[in-house]
């Protein structure tokens, strides 16, 4: 990119704080406006970044020199920001999980097909080197017959007050189950068969155990936990050819396969944000409406898999029980 890419930031938390650092510090990217809830928390992201801060969404979004809009709010309000941005014509990466539901993940898809405006999940695996290296050994037969594949991600109970609450879609599957779910998907593509076992306490899911098939015959598990005192996170996948053993698999920087034949391979890539921010400004810049590494479809059909678990564990928010 000759120019810097502009941004507008819907959310001003922990984690759009941890971006912006990312982002900026590569000279590639600007944060040009920014709104949220609490305008004091909003004033203050955009005197550390450099940015203007707004006293509502759509001045945000509409502000001078906008080139997209990144959306990092709780996951039960993106669906309206990611409306409002497509209504007013700006390309969009929208955090995962991308929205609270399928219904409403399509309705986004097809106003921005109406529209021709770009819109993608900012799953950052999808766009990361090591996650899309595996996939390319997978495909390529390295593992060889794939015996077992599965992924374990447990985390502090309190780790972020949206987990804890179910007015904005909190628990464990939409906030870190979603990634084993897409990893798996990326893997080994739409299962034709989903089971979800879990623990559904005050409106919440605390833990839950995911089994997917899939037509090659390959399963993945995924064990998924917000409780216990200590951090766990690993994908395993082994074959019978090669195997790995990846820990923190959403964010790596490296991955080994270790082969039968004792010839193992590692492999390097960045796992920061940049990667899914750099990708995604020069896809907006070049025109395109759909992300060549996280298509619509991609989208859809996991928020069709996490629907299906939802609907296993009986998981409902309160705000989806306004209408009964």
């Amino acid at each position: 990119m000759e120019e810097a890419f502009n941004w507008c930031f819907i959310g001003s938390g922990r984690l759009a704080k941890k971006v912006a650092r990312s982002i900026i510090k590569s000279g590639r990217h600007k944060i040009v406006s920014v709104y949220s809830r609490r305008f004091d928390k909003c004033a203050e992201f955009a005197e550390k970044f450099g940015s203007t801060a707004y006293g509502s969404a759509l001045e945000a979004v509409n502000a001078d020199g906008v080139d997209g809009v990144y959306i990092v709010t709780p996951h039960d309000s993106h669906y309206k920001y990611c409306i409002l941005s497509v209504q007013s014509g700006k390309a969009v990466l929208c955090e995962k999980p991308f929205t609270v539901d399928f219904g409403s993940a399509n309705e986004i898809f097809a106003l921005a097909e109406e529209k021709k405006v770009y819109v993608a999940e900012a799953m950052w695996t999808w766009f990361a080197p090591v996650a899309n290296k595996i996939k390319e050994w997978l495909d390529n037969g390295e593992f060889g017959e794939i015996q077992s594949a599965s992924a374990k991600w447990r985390l502090p109970f309190g780790y972020a007050p949206r987990v804890t609450d179910p007015n904005r879609a909190g628990g464990a599957l939409l906030d870190i189950g979603v990634y084993s779910v897409a990893y798996a998907y990326r893997l080994f593509g739409k299962p034709i068969k989903i089971e979800c076992k879990g623990k559904v306490s005050r409106g919440i899911d605390r833990n839950e155990h995911i089994r997917l098939e899939f037509s090659t015959g390959a399963v993945f598990t995924a064990s998924i936990s917000i409780g216990g005192l200590d951090i766990i996170e690993k994908l395993k996948i082994t074959g019978s050819k090669a195997k790995i053993t990846l820990p923190f698999f959403h964010c790596a920087n490296k991955v080994k396969l270790v082969r039968k034949n004792g010839k193992n391979k590692v492999y390097y890539g960045r796992g920061d944000y940049l990667n899914e921010f750099d990708t995604v400004a020069c896809e907006i810049k070049s025109g395109i409406t759909e992300s060549r590494f996280v298509s619509r479809k991609d989208t859809l059909d996991i928020m069709e898999i996490l629907d299906e678990c939802r609907r296993q564990l009986n998981l409902v928010y309160p705000f989806e029980k306004c209408g009964e």
